[in-house]
């Protein structure tokens, strides 16, 4: 076998990640994020696994296989953190409050987190073909567009277009009732409400998908509280404090101690003698370096995230910015002429295209090019006024009244 089809086997970033269909914001959260996780994961499982994660200091007395036992039990039982100038307590209660509870857990709970990170991106490949169309598929053509020819480039996106048209026009709510009305009300005054049949399907789980994905790094904060037992939403203050003002805290921290204690019990016959040694965990280097990171690389993807959450809401709420929108490239094309060309490219966006449709014009302009969004909107600004124009042919012409029959007989009644 040879090496390139070794290399051709590993599958590449871009495959493990899928079809963009979505904005970088999500792929900080569902790609970067994950694989920073996923890295640090490994980081600290080969520290454990591979290397030496605990060693003690033993008496002179114990044998090889005693200092084995008193590293295995230590690093089970857990240890202890008593600074070197405080006395240890006698009151084991008070020395069990001080226990470490977290360093054999690091690798699991940093894959929790990347499994977190994740979970959306997973709500969203799952559901989001439940508004009729492959968002996937499309984005993947539209991304193919800048490679092909010019002709191929046209026929992709006039095959796209008529895709497009095809979905609006099928899902449309044909049938009138209290509760189709209802149900259309209440999607034009709450944008989380999906109505496939009023085009707000994909928009709204869209934006509950960015509400899951801001509250998830948010309550990463929180997680971490409970998982370390320390007031770990501080630490990134807390670090940059002890940076500026050059504490010897950063030597010896707190929080990820290097060197700890450990009690234990040995059973000889009935005499049950107690044991503390103090024992060295190097594993804690590397923790103490990976949370500083993830402490900072949360604060990032949290406030990047948030504020891109704002920005769609604005864009989908504000019901004005689908027209503007559109109009951004139909002028581009020089489409729009005349004021009643202004007046249609309102319907187009508001009566045609829709939430949904604008939300698919935005995902493809986001994950190719402008370019590309220019000329599928020229497309379907086409298509949409070629079927005006036919269902205006189409319309009987208006039979005005005539008289011509009365006046006949009007004029056969009159005496001569």
């Amino acid at each position: 076998m040879s090496i390139g089809s070794i290399i051709g086997g590993v599958p590449s970033l871009k495959k493990l990640q899928g079809a963009s269909n979505d904005d970088w914001i999500d792929r900080l959260n569902h790609v970067w994020t994950v694989f920073l996780m996923a890295l640090f994961a490994i980081v600290v499982s080969t520290g454990q696994f591979v290397g030496d994660p605990i060693h003690c200091w033993c008496p002179a007395e114990f044998t090889g296989a005693y200092v084995d036992y008193a590293k295995s039990y230590c690093w089970i039982k857990n240890t202890y953190y008593i600074p070197m100038d405080t006395p240890i307590p006698t009151d084991h209660d008070n020395r069990e409050s001080e226990e470490l509870t977290y360093y054999q857990w690091v690798p699991l709970i940093l894959l929790f987190q990347a499994f977190m990170f994740k979970f959306p991106n997973i709500l969203w490949r799952l559901f989001n073909g439940g508004s009729g169309i492959n968002l996937d598929k499309i984005v993947d053509m539209a991304e193919k567009t800048q490679l092909g020819s010019p002709e191929d480039r046209d026929k992709t996106i006039d095959h796209i277009s008529k895709y497009m048209d095809r979905w609006l026009e099928t899902h449309r709510e044909y049938h009138w009732n209290a509760l189709i009305k209802a149900k259309q009300t209440l999607s034009r005054v709450c944008c989380f409400f999906c109505n496939k049949r009023a085009g707000t399907y994909l928009t709204a789980f869209y934006l509950f998908i960015k509400v899951v994905y801001a509250a998830n790094v948010i309550a990463q904060f929180f997680i971490l509280n409970a998982f370390l037992s320390q007031d770990y939403n501080l630490y990134g203050f807390e670090v940059l404090n002890m940076l500026g003002s050059g504490s010897e805290e950063w030597k010896e921290s707190t929080r990820f101690p290097r060197v700890t204690l450990c009690d234990f019990k040995i059973r000889q016959l009935q005499n049950i003698q107690t044991w503390t040694v103090q024992c060295v965990l190097p594993i804690n280097l590397f923790n103490e370096k990976i949370f500083i990171v993830i402490w900072f690389w949360l604060v990032l993807v949290a406030t990047l995230t948030c504020l891109n959450l704002v920005s769609w809401l604005y864009r989908v709420m504000v019901k004005r910015n689908r027209a503007t929108y559109i109009k951004k490239y139909l002028k581009i094309n020089n489409e729009l002429h005349t004021g009643f060309d202004k007046k249609l490219c309102q319907k187009f966006a508001d009566e045609y295209l829709r939430d949904d449709g604008v939300f698919v014009i935005r995902v493809i302009a986001k994950n190719s090019t402008d370019l590309v969004a220019t000329d599928l909107v020229d497309k379907m600004w086409k298509l949409y006024r070629a079927k005006r124009m036919k269902r205006n042919d189409d319309e009987p012409p208006a039979i005005e009244p005539t008289t011509e029959p009365i006046d006949k007989e009007k004029e056969a009644l009159k005496p001569n």
